[in-house]
């Protein structure tokens, strides 16, 4: 009944835990916690390079060097990228599940049309937007051209985050679609025609049932939504590359540390600050969203 012996058999859960939890502490514990320490060093990326503590020196540059009010604007910029992204997305998720909720013919088709471009990957998407918004011969611009207008969308500094935007929105709206479909999917029909008979709207049905009992979909979207928005750099760095005033946080963590000098004290520092931000940000909305929950 026990091949290796009692001692061993009651051991096997920890030992088949131990495996994930030391990829854990080595791939991802681990180097957050360096970055950390590192942010407090004037460590450049030269191995057997010696280096020292700096203090606070690297959050200082952060906010007080001569480009600081560039760093500023990214993070300013960040906090509009999120609030838009995380309404818009998720209002148009939930308009598009709750209509496909609906019994259409057709509707595992629609439900792989709005996910396909979640699953393109960053580099196919931002081809195929830099062909759609192709200031020349783009079919975008050839549409704006009948209302007398055009536009250079990823070259323009007044218009390009906004295109970012639409794009980020385009791209991941079908994932928070599927969620809030399945949340939909799970509420009881018994419900609907109860809030029937007693002679509810539509309107009233989704307010006081569907909505209150897909609280725990929108929790989960909206908190997928501010750190997937507080994290992006990728879509930026393939459509503009940080230019024409599109840079984010996550830009700056990207450019200063493959693309900037070698120090790596500064990088370091700009991903702690990007990390409390989407930490405080996060805590927030989990407190203000479970407390609705409890309350429905």
């Amino acid at each position: 009944m026990y091949p290796f012996g009692r001692g061993v058999t009651r051991l096997w859960p920890y030992l088949l835990f131990a495996l994930p939890m030391a990829f854990y502490l080595i791939f991802l514990l681990g180097p957050s916690i360096f970055t950390v320490i590192y942010s407090f060093t004037d460590v450049i990326n030269i191995p057997g390079k010696a280096y020292q503590f700096v203090g606070l020196d690297n959050y200082k540059d952060i906010f007080f060097a001569g480009n600081s009010a560039e760093r500023i604007d990214s993070i300013k910029r960040t906090l509009q990228f999120t609030f838009i992204v995380t309404i818009v997305q998720n209002g148009l998720a939930l308009l598009v599940a709750v209509v496909i909720n609906q019994k259409l013919i057709g509707d595992k088709l629609y439900r792989s049309v709005f996910f396909l471009p979640v699953v393109l990957g960053v580099a196919v998407v931002a081809l195929i937007w830099t062909l759609m918004f192709d200031p020349i011969n783009g079919p975008v611009n050839k549409v704006y051209s009948i209302f007398n207008y055009s536009d250079t969308f990823f070259g323009s500094f007044s218009h390009s985050f906004g295109y970012i935007i639409f794009v980020q929105i385009w791209m991941y709206m079908g994932h928070s679609m599927l969620i809030y479909l399945a949340g939909l999917q799970s509420v009881p029909k018994d419900l609907y025609e109860a809030g029937y008979i007693d002679g509810t709207t539509r309107w009233q049905s989704f307010k006081k049932i569907t909505f209150p009992l897909i609280a725990p979909a929108f929790t989960v979207n909206i908190l997928l939504s501010i750190i997937g928005a507080m994290q992006t750099f990728d879509i930026i760095l393939a459509t503009t590359d940080g230019q024409f005033n599109s840079r984010t946080m996550a830009y700056d963590v990207y450019k200063e540390t493959f693309r900037g000098s070698l120090e790596m004290g500064l990088p370091s520092a700009l991903s702690v600050v990007q990390f409390l931000f989407i930490l405080s940000f996060v805590i927030v909305a989990i407190q203000l969203l479970r407390k609705r929950e409890v309350e429905y």
